[in-house]
């Protein structure tokens, strides 16, 4: 297999199935049926392995990479699904932080290629199956899923973890989950199964609630996660993490009750060596000092509010490089953003990444100082140039912006 090949391989993939990623709204397909006749096809891949189910509005995907790491720590040989990728495909699917191989990858869609005319999976089903057989075929001890998108008619609710997790419930992608965080939380309580116990890290008390009663209807022990307290520190730096630890720390209590072995140690070590244990990067992510440039890919009303506020506290001026895609409410975006900033917006460059030309009259009306740029690299080299060593720079808005910057500046740095 040559690159050029695995890349045919990867369009095909990109552009023959409906793409969240790439088309929004029109490429969710809700339901069970497909991934159900998929995983069948494949011999069930997902029936033979120890799964754990990390779900949430905010904070599954830094939660599953800490608890990753924390069972890596252990010994144990851990697969971790995650989406969406920031800059190559394989990201999305990792054995004790090694992206998958492209070699499997390339044949893994050959097959699918040939699968029967009455499945037509969208591509992130694709994905999902391409995880659960990767994960098997590896022989991993424990398969961290991070959910999709919502809970109940996710792709990975096809599975019966050892245990759930609920990071938190916000708003977000209501145009498919609901408008409210009622709405959301039921949702998202869709993955509480029968028996299985379920980790809750919201501290609203009306989200506690619904997932709460669907515990108990679902006879499934309900562990709250906001009543834990810890000195243990990560090596993600956001503040936010605060709250992911909780949750974590959960998710490993249950675990040790199950008869898992993980030392105090373990849960010390991984927790401060995630990004080396697994790779993860875009969460308050230190691209380099001097300028101190920092991306973070919060997205959603919850997630900027926390990240902002983490700017709002660095008493630096501040080059903000920010991007959006379409379906992302802006009007909220503007009543967030951080003080002592000079902007810098940018098309992410997906289809849905939305030009700033587009929402000019908001960022006219926030009587903020912006400039407008056609690419994300655009706007880092004028921020770059325009930046002193006492100054910073940020990068964020949209998983696509933070995947831009890293893909252009990442090999460089390195």
């Amino acid at each position: 297999m040559t690159n050029e090949q695995y890349q045919e391989a990867i369009d095909w993939l990109f552009v023959q199935m409906p793409n969240y990623q790439i088309d929004g709204q029109k490429a969710y397909k809700p339901g069970l049926d497909n991934i159900i006749k998929l995983c069948a096809y494949f011999g069930n891949p997902q029936e033979k392995i120890k799964c754990i189910h990390v779900g949430g509005t905010n904070g599954k995907g830094s939660s599953s990479n800490m608890l990753a790491s924390i069972l890596q720590e252990a010994g144990y040989k851990v697969g971790l699904y995650n989406s969406p990728h920031l800059i190559d495909f394989t990201e999305r699917i990792k054995v004790n932080g090694e992206n998958c191989h492209k070699e499997f990858v390339f044949d893994f869609i050959q097959k699918l290629k040939n699968i029967p005319e009455d499945i037509k999976p969208s591509f992130f089903e694709f994905t999902t199956i391409m995880a659960f057989e990767y994960f098997y075929q590896q022989q991993v001890d424990f398969a961290i899923i991070e959910v999709g998108l919502g809970g109940r008619l996710d792709s990975t609710n096809i599975i019966t973890p050892l245990v759930s997790a609920i990071t938190n419930v916000q708003l977000d992608h209501q145009n498919i989950l609901g408008d409210t965080i009622e709405e959301i939380a039921a949702e998202k309580a869709g993955i509480i199964k029968k028996s299985i116990p379920i980790i809750s890290g919201d501290e609203n008390k009306a989200v506690k609630t619904i997932i709460r009663e669907k515990a108990m209807k679902e006879e499934a022990p309900f562990i709250d996660a906001t009543l834990l307290h810890t000195d243990l520190v990560s090596d993600l730096k956001g503040n936010y993490q605060r709250k992911n630890i909780h949750v974590v720390l959960a998710i490993v209590e249950e675990l040790r009750k199950q008869g898992i072995n993980i030392t105090d140690k373990n849960v010390e070590n991984g927790l401060l060596n995630v990004h080396k244990n697994t790779g993860f990067i875009g969460r308050w992510f230190e691209f380099s000092k001097d300028p101190l440039t920092i991306c973070d890919t919060g997205h959603n009303q919850a997630g900027l509010e926390y990240v902002f506020s983490q700017l709002n506290s660095i008493n630096r001026h501040k080059h903000v490089i920010l991007g959006f895609v379409n379906d992302k409410k802006i009007d909220e975006v503007m009543n967030l953003l951080p003080e002592n900033s000079e902007f810098y917006f940018a098309k992410p460059s997906i289809n849905r990444g939305r030009h700033p030309e587009d929402y000019e009259n908001l960022l006219q009306e926030a009587k903020i100082f912006y400039k407008i740029f056609n690419s994300v690299q655009e706007a880092y080299l004028s921020a770059k140039e325009r930046c002193t060593n006492e100054e910073m720079i940020f990068i964020g808005g949209s998983n696509f912006v933070v995947g831009d910057f890293l893909e252009k500046n990442l090999k460089f740095k390195e």
